[in-house]
C-alpha cells in the first residue's frame, strides 16, 4: 500500500465561499485549463448586469476598473 501525500488544500476566505470557492479551487489547481472559464463567466456577469441595469452597470465596472488601468499604466512606464 503506498502512502501517497495528496496536495494541502489552499486556505482562506475565498475558498470557503459556495460559488466563488469552487472557481478559485479549481484556478489554483490548473490556472491555464481554467482562466478562459473564468473569463466567461465574467463576461456573461457583465451581459447580465448590462441587460438588467443598462448602461449604468458598464459605467460601474468601468469606474471600478480605473486602479487596475492605472497600475497599468504605471508599471508599463516603469518598463516591467
Amino acid at each position: 500500500m503506498s502512502h501517497a501525500i495528496a496536495p494541502a488544500a489552499p486556505r482562506g476566505i475565498l475558498y470557503r465561499l459556495p460559488v466563488l470557492g469552487r472557481i478559485a479551487r479549481e484556478l489554483y489547481a490548473d490556472f491555464e485549463g481554467n482562466v478562459w472559464y473564468l473569463l466567461v463567466i465574467l463576461l456573461t456577469l457583465v451581459v447580465l448586469a448590462v441587460k438588467t441595469w443598462g448602461i449604468m452597470a458598464l459605467s460601474l465596472i468601468a469606474l471600478a476598473l480605473v486602479p487596475v488601468m492605472f497600475t497599468v499604466l504605471i508599471l508599463i512606464t516603469v518598463g516591467k
